[in-house]
């Protein structure tokens, strides 16, 4: 499996930049010197992209007055919003360590890391990511092609294959491990955020009985999703959808690449496979290759040197798996701030997963726990 090895960007005494502004000649220098590469940055010229709802993102343009380097980078840094930045702070956090401290041990297709700053306070943060362009983001709402959705799901495997079971990551300061220290408790809060924002949600997108019946059952069975299934356990992305992956184009680029780290955890491997295939292709498409999608990501994580883990069991996690789904969607569309795509992207998202759900009879998996 392609991927970018990330460079192990510890940023010593080089701050986080506070402003896009603040990417200055001299910064860039010090930070890709940091990151091993002997450069004098000349020029640099940052436009905004992404919309910006959890980080700012901004496109760097780069000449040299020495040395070779990136033309092209991606900074990633805090909100401009004071009340915003604080509420995101943590899960910013967890996204530079994973860049610092996890990625260099996977095999999964990120973008390569030159600089993973984080501020004393925890708030102000600084990632210099590879542009992987000519790669294309994907469209959450549009949804993808098989073919996408397979490259997809065999790059989970370098995700997952590499930290399966690995007992370090129990004790991993920041590092949330759902169902392990006290899965009683996790799965207690979960359904009692989930069962409070249920009803809105149905409300707000005015969801069809059918699907708020699934919605509704899931609320009440919310707390199985942490506390029952707690082996194997793996890292996992937690938000691995469509608008957190770039495809190849027709100009080019690798095959599927995964941004977007702030909800990394450990979990139930599969919750990232079933997250993904019920939300990013519509029901007929889904129902048609499903078993082929998850078969393909069984046969990856073989390869990736898993063993001990049958296809059929592999299956049954994919069905429990599919409850990522509609836990994100609706703690997601309630918590985020509200936008006219946003609400499009949370009603497919429902729509499909539900659909899922409902065909597979995943909801027995959880009453009969």
């Amino acid at each position: 499996m392609k991927r970018s090895h990330s460079v192990d960007a510890q940023p010593g005494t080089i701050s986080p930049v506070e402003a896009a502004q603040s990417i200055t000649p001299d910064w860039l220098t010090r930070a890709l010197g940091a990151a091993g590469l002997d450069v004098v940055v000349s020029e640099v010229t940052a436009t905004p992209i992404g919309t910006g709802q959890m980080s700012s993102c901004h496109r760097l343009a780069v000449r040299y007055a020495s040395g070779e380097g990136p033309s092209s980078l991606v900074a990633k840094r805090a909100l401009e919003n004071e009340a915003r930045r604080l509420e995101v702070a943590r899960i910013n956090e967890t996204e530079v360590g994973f860049y610092r401290h996890l990625a260099p041990k996977l095999t999964i297709d990120v973008p390569q890391c030159w600089f993973a700053g984080l501020a004393r306070d925890g708030v102000e943060f600084t990632l210099l990511l590879e542009d992987v362009a000519p790669c294309r983001q994907g469209d959450q709402i549009a949804g993808c092609s098989v073919e996408q959705a397979r490259a997809a799901v065999v790059n989970l495997a370098g995700l997952h294959g590499p930290s399966w079971c690995d007992s370090d990551l129990r004790s991993r300061t920041g590092l949330t491990f759902l169902g392990g220290r006290d899965p009683d408790n996790q799965g207690a809060e979960l359904q009692r955020v989930v069962q409070h924002l249920t009803p809105g949600f149905i409300e707000r997108y005015r969801i069809p009985h059918q699907d708020a019946e699934v919605l509704t059952a899931f609320a009440a069975n919310a707390a199985q999703l942490v506390s029952a299934r707690r082996e194997p356990w793996a890292l996992v992305h937690g938000d691995y959808r469509l608008d957190n992956l770039l495809f190849a184009t027709n100009e080019g680029g690798r095959s599927c690449v995964a941004v977007d780290w702030q909800l990394t955890a450990v979990a139930l491997p599969a919750r990232d496979v079933g997250f993904f295939v019920s939300t990013a292709l519509e029901p007929e498409e889904r129902a048609r290759c499903e078993r082929e999608l998850v078969g393909a990501y069984h046969g990856a994580l073989i390869n990736a040197g898993v063993d001990d883990y049958e296809f059929d069991r592999c299956w049954e996690d994919y069905r429990f798996g599919l409850f990522q789904s509609t836990m994100v969607t609706v703690t997601g569309a309630m918590f985020a701030p509200r936008t006219k795509r946003g609400d499009r992207m949370f009603q497919a998202m429902a729509r499909r997963s539900c659909a899922a759900i409902r065909e597979l009879d995943a909801i027995s998996l959880l009453e009969m726990v």
